[in-house]
């Protein structure tokens, strides 16, 4: 059985350890059992966000960095591997000011829609990106605002409502926006109805009740989709933390209407951990499906803070075990202050980059995000993992390949040595040092 393990005290990042064999015995050890019979979700990918902030912190740099940081994310053998990415559709608060696709006031019929921003450095960002990355890339498109002459407070900022007899219109920018990327090269995978539509934030952001979205996505946005022939492009609801969304996915989901059009929820981490709320909204509806589409450490770079890194494991590992089917980091990168940001609402990102030095300063998260991305594959089933000990948190997946990825994570600040065993045929003694992760290879049962 292959190793990797990245640990808080060494120099330990993705490194891979010696073989792990299984000739001692573990039976008065803590266990992790796999059984690879009993499978459940499939993953879509992970990835990250291409911001204009992003987008413009990677031009800074020398060509040879940029390509650093396009290989670390998205090359399959030396990198991540990165599948499933997010965009704004417009400008968020790690854009460099607002701007809108159709800033012209009353242009119902989109005359002036324009990606002419985009092109400046998202574009370019997305384009390299996509040379790189060993398939095409599933991009979720998510707005955090419509333009502000859409909306009741006249500004793209600090919450507000879309104005109803604005609604058909907003949904055919949508519409605009899939089929400008398109004609980029850029494919969109999926749209989000809106970010955070419960937060009135001093950034761009637009508020939304359960059943705006529901009526929204059943009236306008869907049918607007199918009758440009996108009916193939995934849409989202909520996009917002997990602590409501069993609320939320309930007053979309029991419209029938509403629903045929809905792909499945979205959710954040902002809110506190609410994992149950995540299993409630799989177990209420089997047939939608489950996508993390934002999180990222807040207050700052946080630079190598190590607490950063085990916040994602301990996130993604409990997504995953709750069905989760997708998780997407925020930022790909950022500057060494945790931005640009048009309103100050710094935060980190798992590479930081000191322009001034032409550098890239891998966080803990990035490694941390790397023990599932790089080894967890497209198309992996989520199979059973059960740990005897609390001590350790786990999670398994099956490959296409019949490889099969077990990722465990230990957050104490004691050694946890535990035994392994994939189908009760293949056990492996093993130890985590304190304030580690590690990834462990191996193989279904060839009976199975």
């Amino acid at each position: 059985m292959r190793s990797f393990l990245t640990a808080r005290d060494g120099d330990y990042r993705l490194t891979e350890l010696p073989y792990l064999g299984g000739s001692v015995d573990g039976s008065d050890l803590p266990a992790i059992r796999v059984q690879t019979g009993n499978s459940f979700q499939t993953l879509e990918g992970f990835g990250g966000a291409f911001t204009e902030a992003a987008a413009v912190t990677w031009l800074s740099l020398s060509p040879p960095r940029r390509e650093e940081v396009l290989w670390a994310y998205f090359d399959r053998q030396e990198g991540h591997g990165y599948s499933l990415c997010r965009v704004p559709l417009g400008s968020c608060d790690f854009a460099l000011g607002n701007y809108a696709h159709v800033e012209t006031p009353g242009d119902v019929e989109l005359s002036s829609f324009s990606i002419a921003r985009d092109r400046q450095a998202l574009i370019p960002f997305l384009k390299a990106a996509l040379r790189v990355a060993a398939e095409p890339l599933k991009l979720l498109a998510s707005p955090w605002s419509p333009p502000a002459w859409m909306k009741t407070n006249g500004q793209m900022n600090q919450g507000g409502t879309l104005r109803a007899e604005c609604r058909r219109a907003w949904a055919r920018c949508y519409v605009r926006f899939i089929e400008a990327y398109a004609a980029e090269g850029i494919p969109i995978w999926g749209v989000s109805v809106q970010n955070e539509p419960m937060a009135a934030q001093r950034w761009d952001s637009c508020l939304y009740s359960a059943e705006e979205e529901r009526d929204f996505v059943r009236d306008f946005l869907g049918p607007e989709l199918e009758a440009a022939g996108l009916g193939q492009v995934k849409i989202v609801i909520w996009d917002h933390n997990r602590d409501l969304m069993v609320e939320r996915a309930r007053v979309v989901y029991a419209d029938a209407e509403a629903a045929r059009f809905v792909w499945g929820t979205g959710f954040h981490w902002y809110g506190g951990d609410h994992f149950d709320q995540v299993q409630q909204v799989h177990d209420a509806w089997p047939d939608k499906h489950l996508l993390f589409t934002e999180g990222c450490q807040e207050g700052g770079p946080q630079h190598g803070s190590w607490e950063v890194g085990e916040r994602y494991a301990h996130a993604m590992i409990n997504d995953l075990n709750h069905w989760t089917e997708g998780w997407i980091d925020w930022n790909l990168v950022l500057d060494d202050q945790g931005g640009p940001n048009h309103v100050g609402n710094y935060c980190s990102a798992p590479i930081l980059i000191d322009a001034s030095r032409d550098a890239l300063h891998r966080q803990s998260s990035y490694y941390y995000i790397g023990h599932f991305a790089r080894f967890v594959k497209v198309g992996a089933q989520r199979i059973q993992c059960a740990a005897t000990t609390e001590d350790l948190e786990a999670t398994a997946f099956g490959n296409p390949d019949g490889s099969v990825a077990i990722v465990v994570l230990n957050r104490s600040e004691q050694p946890k040595p535990f035994s392994l065993s994939i189908d009760d045929d293949q056990v492996a003694v093993t130890q985590l040092p304190p304030r580690s992760i590690a990834t462990y290879l191996g193989q279904a049962s060839s009976s199975r």
